[in-house]
């Protein structure tokens, strides 16, 4: 195995564009050289005994790239904390880490005002003062061999939606070896631009964009946070040639006004999860760009690769160990079966958890033994996520394990309904959550940013074929923009937990009726909405069951 640091150090003496921000490009030579400079500023500044972890509060500045590039030398490790977290979560999220440094910058500072850091010292990039600190150390070189690959190199916090983010660990030959496979999957030469806009403390940016740019010496192009409208331009500026995106990136993109040059640039390809089949060709459409949809659990402990051939809806075929389980009963569940509609017809015992039944790369969680213990049942690596296999031994996603919902006695999946509701021409983005039933089980709600007109709505949705019967939404709720994560990644647990009293416009579709209407003060309490009732019962058996 190779090391992040023996791919850092590999850098020195090239002195082609290695990394761009704005205006500003350095050299990988520069680039190198920068790294070891903080590497020898880092070796005098940790404090003797304790792990070697740095805390890195940025937006994606040149300074996030080279203080990951100085841990690797280092020997260190990173912990990325999330800029839009606050108060106790972001002093928990620091000292659970145990970081002994916190790299950040003065947009950021106000955020650790009034927080108790007992024992981290805090560097602020953009001062005199650090320059100061790292003006001594400007003739250092890159030594690889304080490092191996087994050196943890990343600490990377996982979505928070049920209990605090678990800090997962990533060590430098995983990184390196992820970096090294996916330029290889993805033909990067050294002449490739990685556009980096989703953040850099989250593992997508890391290990799907920085890391195989830097396994094959092309360029990284940073931006400091994601903008759609900024995005054609940036790409343009840069000569982007791939870039990684996550949750609802794309659906912004195709939500900006299109152009007669939005074809002018040099972006050959994106990778990333969660744009969907619909969002995926309109892109290619306009943009001419290829968009790769892949699987892979944040801890890196299963993965799915798209290949050609694969069916639409799929994400890939499952590769040696992986297996769809009910986790009830911990056996494989039977194939899904599919109409000519593409409606799933036996998704209650077709659906269940991903599951890794081989060796995996799973490094484990910092500091949390039971969150590992719970991933690692009986020997097997569960992801956590829903899916079902088909008889060709082909993966669709069905959503997270809490996006599963059952509804007058049948399970469905969130993702599958999503997927169809994406093609209502008005809706810019879509999100399907439970949200309880007044007897017993759960109601199919769903969020829609865009234009909703109910009228139209109702005929869509009586239009789809692949539509299960239990799968069309009782309530939609109508925002202005989608509630996200800071990795622009959907808020299901604030959208569940909102429900239908929430300050957005909620329209309801009353049992037995077609039609929406304004949901008014009162009318969702009571088994008046329940899913349950006589005509309910006399369709039991009669129907495709779905998921």
């Amino acid at each position: 195995m190779e090391s992040v640091s023996e791919l850092v150090a590999a850098r020195w003496g090239d002195h082609r564009p290695g990394l761009s921000y704005e205006d500003v490009v350095l050299t990988h030579h520069e680039v190198a050289a920068g790294a070891a400079a903080r590497a020898a500023l880092l070796a005098d500044l940790l404090p003797p005994g304790g792990p070697p972890h740095l805390g890195v509060l940025l937006d994606n500045t040149p300074e996030f790239p080279l203080w990951l590039s100085a841990a690797a030398l280092a020997g260190a490790a990173v912990a990325g904390i999330n800029h839009t977290r606050r108060g106790a979560e972001l002093a928990r999220d620091i000292l659970h880490t145990e970081c002994r440094l916190l790299i950040t910058e003065h947009t950021h500072l106000p955020l650790l005002g009034g927080l108790d850091l007992p024992g981290v010292r805090v560097l602020v990039t953009d001062t005199e003062e650090y320059e100061a600190l790292l003006a001594p150390y400007a003739d250092a070189r890159p030594d690889p061999s304080r490092a191996t690959p087994r050196d943890r190199l990343l600490l990377y916090f996982t979505s928070g939606s049920t209990g605090a983010p678990k800090a997962a660990i990533c060590t430098q030959g995983r990184l390196a070896a992820a970096g090294r496979s996916l330029a290889v999957q993805f033909s990067v030469t050294p002449d490739d631009v990685h556009y980096v806009c989703m953040p850099m403390f989250h593992g997508n940016a890391v290990i799907a964009d920085w890391a195989p740019a830097l396994a094959a010496g092309a360029q990284v192009a940073l931006r400091r946070r994601f903008s759609a409208s900024g995005f054609l331009a940036d790409v343009r500026r840069h000569r982007a040639t791939y870039f990684t995106y996550v949750g609802r990136a794309i659906q912004y993109l195709l939500a900006t006004e299109p152009g007669p040059d939005d074809r002018d640039h040099a972006l050959r390809l994106g990778f990333g999860t969660e744009a969907g089949a619909a969002d995926a060709a309109a892109f290619e459409r306009r943009f001419g760009v290829r968009l790769v949809e892949g699987y892979g659990s944040s801890e890196g402990g299963a993965a799915v690769q798209w290949t050609p051939g694969t069916p639409a809806g799929a994400v890939g075929r499952a590769g040696p160990g992986l297996a769809v389980l009910d986790p009830r009963t911990r056996r494989e569940c039977p194939p899904a079966v599919f109409d000519a509609a593409g409606r799933l017809l036996n998704g209650d015992e077709a659906i269940g958890e991903l599951v890794n039944r081989g060796p995996n790369p799973f490094e484990g969680y910092w500091r949390n033994p039971a969150a590992e213990a719970e991933r690692r049942r009986d020997g097997l690596y569960w992801t956590g996520d829903l899916f079902c296999r088909d008889r060709d031994g082909y993966l669709y996603f069905a959503g997270r394990t809490d996006d599963r919902l059952r509804v007058d006695g049948e399970n469905l999946a969130a993702a599958m309904i999503e997927n169809i509701l994406a093609r209502y021409e008005g809706a810019d983005a879509v999100a399907v959550y439970a949200v309880p039933d007044p007897v017993t089980g759960d109601q199919v709600m769903a969020a829609i940013a865009g234009d909703f007109e109910p009228l139209a709505f109702a005929a869509f949705l009586s239009a789809q074929a692949d539509l299960g019967t239990k799968m069309a939404p009782r309530f939609v709720r109508v925002v202005e923009r989608m509630p996200v994560t800071a990795t622009n990644k959907i808020h299901r647990a604030l959208l569940r937990r909102e429900g239908v009293r929430c300050a957005d416009p909620v329209w309801w579709r009353p049992p037995g009726e077609r039609a929406y209407r304004r949901l008014a003060e009162g009318e969702a309490e009571g088994p008046l909405v329940s899913t349950r009732g006589p005509s309910s019962v006399r369709r039991q058996g009669l129907e495709p069951r779905t998921r």
